[in-house]
């Protein structure tokens, strides 16, 4: 058994700390300035609070980082202020650049880094969610999870390849919702949405509702694809190709930033209104 830190425990993160547990391993998490949903969400899962990240550093034998992309380097900051001097995961939606930034910052400083990326939404069932890994030690924190539902992929030892394959993969799923939801909004605002409607049907039956479902199904979690976007665009300036296109993605999710964690999804129109800043 694995005494296991996670930072923090999310929607994905407490997902990816279930799957640990069924494993037998023990997951443990700081509440210290947390949310009451993250202590529902840690209490229900059966994470193991210990109050500051003292304790978490001193305890753990992993530390796994699952938070917004823009948090990333200040959770690592935080693990290495405390001495920590073991594995440490980091499973964020980051360009590889940054992860190699990342990584070297912890081996200076005695921390074996590995890099990750998460491709899917939170692993409550198998086939669904990949956690791929690189860096030597990629096959210890694959240990962590030897019976799921979260499937874990390692494809190398060079740290940013498991980025890079996120950053690439994103680029196209959540790119083109952000595309599709400016699109929409474009034809609202010139009076033409019905008529494209028309054009997509008859192009592909069935398109339209598709469309129209990922655009407003997006809007609770804008706020934190901004960001992705945003490291999408450095991966692809990095590769030596343009990045605006993810640019002007981050953009389209900072207009809906308004819906952060929704319950719901809101109607069309309201998405729209968001984007058109009317």
């Amino acid at each position: 058994m694995t005494k296991i830190g996670l930072l923090h425990p999310g929607e994905m993160g407490v997902s990816v700390a279930a799957s640990a547990i069924n494993s037998g391993h023990q997951v443990h998490w700081v509440s210290q300035n947390r949310s009451d949903g993250t202590r529902q969400r840690a209490e229900e899962h059966g994470l193991i609070e210990v109050p500051a990240m003292e304790e978490l550093s001193r305890t753990c034998e992993i530390i796994f980082s699952v938070c917004p992309p823009h948090a990333a380097e200040d959770v690592a900051e935080s693990v290495i202020e405390q001495g920590f001097k073991r594995y440490y995961l980091d499973a964020n939606a980051i360009s590889p650049q940054r992860a190699i930034m990342i990584g070297q910052r912890m081996d200076a400083n005695g921390i074996r880094f590995i890099d990750g990326g998460i491709i899917g939404g939170p692993a409550w069932k198998p086939g669904e969610t990949w956690l791929y890994l690189s860096g030597e030690g990629s096959r210890t924190i694959e240990d962590c999870f030897s019976n799921g539902p979260l499937e874990v992929k390692v494809i190398d030892e060079e740290i940013g390849k498991a980025s890079a394959l996120k950053m690439c993969y994103a680029a196209y799923t959540k790119g083109t919702t952000a595309l599709l939801a400016a699109i929409l909004a474009t034809a609202e605002s010139l009076g033409v949405r019905d008529e494209l409607y028309q054009q997509w049907d008859m192009d592909n039956d069935g398109f339209v509702e598709q469309v129209n479902g990922r655009a407003k199904r997006v809007t609770a979690k804008a706020w934190r694809f901004e960001g992705e976007m945003h490291e999408i665009a450095s991966t692809f300036r990095e590769a030596g190709l343009p990045g605006g296109f993810h640019e002007a993605a981050a953009e389209v999710y900072h207009r809906m930033a308004g819906f952060k964690n929704s319950s719901k999804v809101p109607p069309l129109d309201e998405v729209l209104a968001a984007l058109l800043d009317l």
